[in-house]
C-alpha cells in the first residue's frame, strides 16, 4: 500500500510538471470533414493551420483529424483532442455543432471555434464567411458566359450556407441574362470525388454549359474539362490546376488570418465567445484570378461588382426581390437582413425545384 501511494504521488508530480511544462505551448486542435488534400474546403482550413505554426512557432502545438463525419465521431475526436491537452479546437463543418457544444460542455477551460454554425456558449464561438458575395460574381459571369442558357449547380447539403450561394449566384446571372435557368443537384456529401463527378456529367448532359458547386472536391472541374465549352469555378480553394479552362475564376476561403487571431486571443488571455461572418471586404472570401476566357468586358464588370461589395456599396440581395412562390420579399432598394439570410430555407423566385426538407 505505501508503494503504490508512493508510485502515485510521484505519478501525480511526474503529471503537474507535465502539464506544467505543456502550458508552454499552446495546444491548438483542428477537426476536418474531409481530407487535407481534397483541393478545397479542407485543404484551405489546413493552411490556416499551417499558417498558426508558421507564425508562432515552438509557442504552439497543432494537432489534427481529417476526414472526421458529422455525428458521433467527431464528439469522440473532439474528446480526444480535449483530454490531449488541446486550449483551442477549431471544428470546421456545419455538421459538428450539436457535437461541439456537447463536448464544450464537458471541458470548460478548453475554448471552441465552430465554422458555419449559430449556437454558442461561453467557451463556444462561431465563425464563417459571406460565401454568397463570391457567389453573386461567379453568378455574373456564368449569366454572361453560358451559350445554352442552362446553368448547372451541384448542392451538398440543404443548410442555410449553401441555399444563400445558389440564390446569390441565380439572382446575378438573371440579372446579366433574364433566359438563364439553373438546375440544382443535391449530392448529399461535402466530399465524394465519385458522386460529384456523376452529378457534373448529368448537367452537363442535360445541356448545362456552366457548373456550379458547393461540394469540396475537384471532381466537377475534372469531369467538366471532358466536353469542351464548359466552363466552371474552383470551390473554396482556387483549383487552379484546372486554369485557364474549365475553371475561369474560383472562390477563395481564406481562413489564416482568423485563425491567427484567435490563437493569439487564446495565448494572451483576451479569448470571448463572439460570432463572426465576414467576407470580401474583410478578406476571409477571395476572388480567384479570372482568367481571359472571360471576355474582358465581363471580367471587368465581375471585378467592379467584387469591388463594391467589398466596400459595402452594394449587397449581393437587394430587393426588388420574391421568394419562389411569387410572395414579396424585399421592396426595390431593401436589403436582406443577417437573420433572415443565416436561416434562409427559400429559393428566390425562377427557380425550380424545392428545397429538401
Amino acid at each position: 500500500m505505501k508503494i503504490t501511494s508512493i508510485l502515485t504521488g510521484a505519478a501525480l508530480a511526474l503529471g503537474l510538471a507535465g502539464g506544467a511544462f505543456a502550458q508552454d505551448k499552446t495546444k491548438v486542435g483542428f477537426v476536418f470533414v474531409g481530407p487535407v488534400g481534397d483541393g478545397g474546403w479542407t485543404y484551405e482550413h489546413n493552411q490556416g493551420r499551417l499558417a498558426v505554426e508558421a507564425e508562432f512557432g515552438d509557442k504552439v502545438e497543432t494537432v489534427f483529424q481529417e476526414s472526421v463525419p458529422e455525428g458521433a465521431d467527431a464528439e469522440r475526436v473532439m474528446t480526444q483532442m480535449a483530454l490531449g491537452g488541446a486550449d483551442l479546437i477549431f471544428t470546421t463543418s456545419f455538421g459538428y455543432m450539436d457535437p461541439t457544444l456537447a463536448v464544450a460542455a464537458k471541458f470548460p477551460n478548453v475554448k471552441f471555434e465552430h465554422a458555419t454554425g449559430y449556437k454558442r456558449s461561453d467557451n463556444v464561438s462561431t465563425y464563417s464567411a459571406r460565401f454568397y458575395e463570391g457567389r453573386a460574381v461567379q453568378g455574373h459571369i456564368a449569366g454572361k458566359m453560358t451559350k445554352t442558357n442552362k446553368v448547372g449547380y451541384i448542392a451538398s447539403f440543404p443548410i442555410p450556407e449553401v441555399i444563400r450561394g445558389i440564390n446569390s449566384a441565380y439572382i446575378h446571372a438573371k440579372r446579366v441574362n433574364p433566359d438563364v435557368e439553373f438546375s440544382v443537384v443535391w449530392a448529399y456529401t461535402w466530399f465524394d470525388p465519385a458522386k460529384e463527378a456523376d452529378a457534373a456529367k448529368a448537367l452537363i448532359e442535360q445541356g448545362a454549359d456552366v457548373i456550379l458547386q458547393h461540394t469540396d472536391s475537384t471532381a466537377p472541374l475534372a469531369a467538366a474539362e471532358q466536353t469542351k465549352g464548359v466552363i466552371g469555378f474552383g470551390q473554396a480553394s482556387d483549383m487552379s490546376e484546372y486554369a485557364p479552362a474549365p475553371r475561369v475564376s474560383s472562390i477563395i476561403d481564406n481562413w489564416a488570418p482568423y485563425y491567427l487571431a484567435r490563437t493569439k486571443a487564446v495565448m494572451d488571455g483576451t479569448w470571448a465567445s463572439v460570432d463572426t461572418w465576414d467576407g470580401i471586404g474583410a478578406g476571409m472570401v477571395k476572388i480567384g484570378e479570372i482568367t481571359d476566357a472571360v471576355p474582358a468586358d465581363v471580367k471587368a464588370e465581375a471585378l467592379a461588382l467584387a469591388a463594391s461589395i467589398a466596400s459595402g456599396d452594394y449587397h449581393p440581395f437587394t430587393g426588388p426581390l420574391n421568394k419562389q412562390d411569387g410572395s414579396a420579399w424585399l421592396a426595390a432598394g431593401e436589403t436582406a437582413d443577417d437573420g433572415t439570410l443565416a436561416g434562409m430555407n427559400f429559393y428566390v423566385e425562377g427557380l425550380t425545384g424545392d428545397v429538401p426538407n
